[in-house]
């Protein structure tokens, strides 16, 4: 995309792309029902960026990397059910259930809530992936409520602001002014439901592929310091998310075709992740390649995903336990995908040797 503001094409200045394009308006297609707009992804910067900022500080690295043990202890304590009964689901018996006990710790929530914040996050997941409207609202509706009770809580007994999302962006100012209290809410509600459901579907890819190919199930289990880098490519060949959107604000031509002003358009990550341009055989498998940092997986620019590396955490330990746990394991019946807007599967029946 050109970058000069003074060249015109179409009626219209052609301008840097985040200003071509807005978040804004429209962030899926096709648009669902709205419930509130939701900070950073509903926003465009500079109004995102006091959001991402409040965050961020908390999913470095270094902080992700204290995650570690908490996350190989619920990965084993969810596993040993499924290896006691020699396999089931991996979906729902698993990884719909693990991210939610991650968010849980990162988010400070004291035991007793972890339960509740289980079932709700499960029952969000599943009923989202299989179009049941009437589970999604009643689930979408307690973890709102639960942000804005947590937001409360935090506003008279606030935590560090170093370890503590909610507290960080109670304390955020912009020009002197705190942020607006809907906003923190939308925010605290989409980064649990992000930070849920992508995990769920991309283990089912993982295990849906390992399950095929019992010869780099095995590699990998004899060399579990291979699993980052396995991680890395199954996140650009599986791609959890297809894709979000965004809206052109004034006409603009791409490769020939025309966009209108006001008209979203999608971004499909799993497609530009199978680039032929871009990626020699796409469609396989290969570890280490030597481009794979040209991935999307987890999108680009202001609205690059921030928790990203817990991603890579939980995917990685998630796949070590298993491996660890199993002997070997196989696809055991028939899989079912996901729905608009991830890609990857939603049931996958496992048999564990």
């Amino acid at each position: 995309m050109p970058e000069q503001v003074n060249e015109k094409r179409n009626g219209c200045f052609i301008l840097p792309v985040l200003k071509t394009f807005i978040t804004s308006k429209q962030n899926v297609i096709p648009k669902p029902a709205t419930t509130g707009r939701r900070p950073p992804l509903h926003l465009d910067p500079p109004e995102h960026t006091p959001y991402r900022k409040a965050i961020a500080p908390l999913l470095t690295p270094r902080k992700v990397a204290r995650l570690k043990p908490i996350i190989h202890e619920i990965c084993a304590q969810l596993l040993e059910p499924m290896v006691s009964n020699g396999g089931g689901d991996i979906c729902s018996g698993f990884s719909s259930r693990m991210p939610v006990l991650v968010f849980a710790h990162w988010m400070n929530l004291p035991l007793d809530e972890v339960e509740r914040l289980e079932r709700w996050g499960r029952q969000y997941n599943i009923a989202t992936q299989t179009g049941d409207a009437v589970s999604t609202k009643e689930a979408s509706d307690a973890l709102y409520a639960r942000a804005r009770g947590l937001m409360e809580e935090r506003k008279i007994r606030p935590l560090d602001t170093k370890v503590d999302a909610v507290s960080a962006l109670l304390a955020t100012r912009v020009d002197g002014e705190p942020l607006p209290e809907e906003l923190i809410i939308g925010t605290i509600r989409q980064v649990l439901v992000i930070g849920v459901i992508a995990p769920m579907v991309m283990i089912g890819s993982i295990c849906v592929h390992l399950g095929r190919d019992r010869e780099l199930q095995d590699r990998l289990r004899r060399d579990p310091s291979l699993i980052p880098a396995a991680i890395a490519e199954f996140l650009r060949l599986y791609t959890p998310y297809r894709g979000f959107a965004r809206t052109a604000v004034c006409d603009i031509t791409v490769h020939g075709r025309t966009i209108p002003a006001g008209e979203p358009i999608a971004l499909n990550y799993a497609s530009a992740n199978r680039d032929e341009d871009v990626f020699e055989d796409p469609g396989t498998f290969r570890l280490h390649r030597p481009n794979i940092s040209a991935s999307i997986a987890f999108g680009r620019g202001p609205h690059t995903c921030p928790g990203a590396g817990l991603a890579e955490l939980e995917l990685a330990v998630a796949l070590e336990e298993l491996l660890a746990r199993t002997k070997g394991f196989q696809v055991d019946g028939d899989i079912f995908p996901t729905r608009m807007p991830e890609i990857g599967a939603l049931h996958v029946p496992l048999k564990f040797t």
